[in-house]
């Protein structure tokens, strides 16, 4: 097992870059805020399959988070981190230094529109201003081939794929599937705050999600579907239920009633045990 560079600076991570594609080599990209699990991993093993190089980085990014939220108690284990991503093989591991990201007077912020609005913008307002900079700033750094990013988190890889496209950056957007635990949970960073009761709650939003997922497939009509869906999410002890919601697979329209008549999304966000918890997964007309 190879352990792989770290790197701190801009100029270490574009040197190294330029010595890849000196060689002819295609580059891929993992963001990541760090606390890696499976789920990290089954990333980097996607874009071991997609490139010959792969960096992955690790920043908690600040701007992404609303006063209250968990920045200063997000999980942070660089150095089980790395020796994780030296188990499947990653190439080189970006830490960025504090302050290095976000210096004095930075005063430039980006703003995606349609697929970005609704959603989690309606309960977290800046959350994708904040993805959209981050992203940006290291798509620019990093200067990949190509980007990873897991459909769990389903309306960010649609924003990402949107600001790429519309700024005309060279870097194919990748969607990987959700990493799931045994049990069917999407594996998430947030997980190791639960306690076992924590978990045994969590681990029926899939099932719920799929079950609603199912009915609409066979014609059940979006209203009465997501309603169920709702108060089956609070009879298994979740709370503050942020959206249960269908929109189309491509453009995030959401759906408030009517049958499934074209590839479509199930999106669901709600409190267990004072986590936050988000899931998705397809639904399709029969």
């Amino acid at each position: 097992m190879i352990e792989p560079s770290i790197v701190r600076t801009q100029n270490a991570l574009r040197g190294q870059v330029w010595e890849w594609r000196g060689y002819g080599e295609t580059i891929a990209f993992v963001p990541t805020m760090g606390a890696l699990h499976a789920g990290h991993l089954s990333l980097v093993n996607l874009a071991k399959k997609k490139a010959d190089r792969v960096i992955v980085s690790i920043f908690v990014n600040p701007t992404q988070f609303a006063p209250g939220e968990d920045f200063e108690n997000y999980p942070r284990a660089e150095k089980e981190d790395v020796a994780k991503l030296a188990s499947v093989g990653c190439d080189l591991v970006y830490v960025p230094r504090k302050g290095s990201m976000y210096r004095a007077h930075h005063a430039t912020h980006i703003k995606v529109g349609g697929v970005a609005e609704n959603l989690e913008t309606d309960h977290r307002p800046t959350f994708f201003d904040g993805v959209a900079l981050v992203v940006t700033k290291l798509l620019n750094r990093a200067a990949p081939d190509i980007a990873i990013f897991g459909e769990k988190d389903y309306q960010q890889l649609a924003t990402i794929r949107r600001l790429v496209d519309d700024l005309d950056m060279p870097i194919k957007i990748i969607g990987a599937p959700i990493a799931r635990d045994e049990y069917g949970l999407a594996l998430s960073s947030r997980n190791q705050y639960f306690d076992e009761d924590g978990l045994f709650k969590a681990r029926q939003m899939n099932k719920i999600m799929y079950s609603c997922a199912a009915r609409l497939s066979g014609g059940a009509d979006i209203a009465n579907g997501t309603t169920a869906a709702e108060k089956a999410l609070i009879d298994a002890g979740y709370s503050d239920i942020d959206y249960v919601s269908v929109a189309c697979a491509e453009s995030l329209e959401i759906a408030k009633s009517g049958t499934i008549e074209k590839p479509m999304r199930l999106l669901i966000a709600a409190h267990c045990e004072g986590v936050r918890l988000i899931d998705n997964c397809a639904v399709n007309p029969a």
